[in-house]
């Protein structure tokens, strides 16, 4: 018996020794393939000078955006959504306490910072009222009453993957919202959970083009009869890239992509930077006209505002026709606004943000008495409710978050959006990381975070003596402004 163990034992020793040895081996042949191909390659400086070891510094940099995230980065330094701001979504997705301790965590004294100018005799629980649905398109066949005025902004099947549209698309219905499709057209699951649907027309009219690529009457029909379909809008601009058309890398190119959208799988979906047929404020209109004639229902268009003297002649340009011939919304995107894929100083440095042009837009269109005519959309980095009710009380009919909502989804900032290896599986095509993302779960979060925000925003109002949301107003609000001091808004932008 003790000569079998010992027998036993011997060949167990001698086996993971050989394996040991061979794991060894290939290692140290690794090692030599990889010190070769380092030293003979011409593309990076560090590999040739430094073979094997220089691979660490490619490894520690692409390390280094989740260490700063977890270890490094405070509560309020990380861009561009800090830590604080996310938390503040993945508890009101999960619907946990939302409550903190101790004090603020907020440099108050900081410039941008919003104060909410609370009165002294707050608005009663009982004498609160829920906001009421706002009529869009009110000269159309059928004019869409929008319940909530916090909605899903544009997010494309495509940039966005199968679960993550199903769960937006559930969550959406849920908490009665509508959901936009994005420039990438409609989706067999932007429909499956039964919400309302803002059907966006980009620059290359995706999902609505004929096959020489010009917009199609008997597209537009088509996507009109479907009943969930509200509203229609003219992408003219994003805020993440304004006077670039939209980007999706070829490997995202799947074949229900390219069907869906009209175009060839596995070539990389690239818009025009601008409607070709839409060179002037008379085009735009002229457009705007025919896709609410075509379809009957509202159209509007979105924006990133960056010139604006242009904004007197397109107010007078809807005046001379007629304000039932208006545009029924606009929506205006920020240069805060994100993207999956764009230019770094497109993304940076192009664009007004919106606490500058959503002001000057409510400005003009009051001052040319369109304001009740025209509904204003604003979006652009508003997933808090602080940001949310500030863009109320600057005028704002509607808030549209697209980021808030993949936060609620799972998103964790990992950046990866544009190389389809999203470790949330909410902007990959790769199976094995959709399958994390279980749609029934994660449109329970849809909603949650939903309800939560819209609630914390009626709490605002209260506190500032009003029953809701629309009730806000610019003189409700102050701004921080160099040297710490706060204005409030009605003194920064006067009506």
């Amino acid at each position: 018996m003790n000569d079998t163990l010992t027998s036993f034992a011997i060949n167990f020793i001698a086996t993971v020794g050989i394996i040991f040895l061979i794991v060894v081996a290939g290692l140290l042949l690794t090692a030599a393939v990889m010190y070769w191909q380092d030293k003979h390659q011409t593309s990076q400086t560090i590999r040739r000078n430094y073979p094997l070891i220089g691979r660490f510094r490619y490894l520690f940099e692409h390390l280094g955006e989740f260490f700063r995230q977890y270890f490094f980065a405070m509560d309020r330094e990380e861009l561009p959504f800090n830590r604080a701001q996310r938390s503040w979504v993945y508890r009101a997705a999960k619907n946990l306490d939302n409550t903190i301790a101790f004090g603020s965590t907020r440099d108050l004294r900081r410039p941008g910072t919003y104060y909410f100018l609370n009165c002294p005799f707050p608005t009663l629980s009982e004498d609160s009222a829920q906001s009421q649905p706002m009529r869009i398109g009110p000269y159309c066949e059928q004019p869409y009453d929008a319940p909530s005025f916090f909605n899903i902004s544009g997010m494309s099947y495509g940039a966005l993957s199968k679960p993550a549209v199903q769960a937006l698309s559930y969550g959406a219905a849920k908490a009665g919202c509508w959901m936009n499709t994005g420039e990438g057209g409609l989706s067999p699951f932007h429909l499956e959970g039964g919400c309302d649907i803002v059907f966006q027309i980009g620059t290359a009219k995706y999902g609505v083009r004929d096959s020489a690529g010009n917009l199609s009457d008997d597209k537009l029909r088509e996507k009109a009869a479907i009943s969930q379909v509200k509203m229609f809008e003219i992408k003219l601009s994003q805020g993440a890239k304004p006077g670039k058309g939209g980007i999706l890398p070829a490997e995202k190119v799947s074949k229900a992509i390219a069907e869906i959208r009209g175009i060839p799988e596995g070539q990389p979906s690239i818009s025009p930077n601008r409607h070709a047929d839409i060179a002037s404020i008379d085009d735009l209109l002229d457009t705007v006209e025919r896709i609410r004639r075509v379809t009957g229902k509202p159209c509007g268009f979105k924006l990133v505002l960056g010139t604006t003297d242009w904004l007197d002649q397109f107010c007078e340009a809807v005046i001379k026709r007629g304000v039932e011939r208006a545009p029924d919304f606009i929506t205006l995107d920020s240069s805060d606004g994100g993207t999956g894929a764009a230019p770094m100083p497109l993304m940076d440095n192009v664009g007004l943000p919106v606490r500058e042009s959503l002001p000057i837009l409510v400005n003009k269109l009051a001052q040319h008495e369109l304001r009740s005519r025209i509904r204003v959309i604003v979006s652009g980095k508003m997933i808090n409710p602080t940001d949310v009710a500030a863009a109320i009380c600057i005028g704002a009919d509607f808030v549209v978050s697209a980021r808030g909502f993949m936060f609620a989804l799972g998103c964790i900032q990992a950046l990866q959006c544009n190389k389809n290896t999203c470790p949330t599986g909410i902007t990959t095509h790769d199976p094995d990381l959709q399958q994390g993302l279980v749609p029934e779960v994660k449109a329970e979060r849809v909603f949650h975070f939903h309800q939560n925000l819209v609630h914390e925003v009626e709490m605002i109002a209260h506190s500032c003596g009003v029953p809701e949301p629309r009730q806000l107003k610019r003189h409700h609000a102050a701004l921080v402004l160099d040297g710490g001091r706060s204005v409030p808004l009605n003194i920064i932008y006067p009506d």
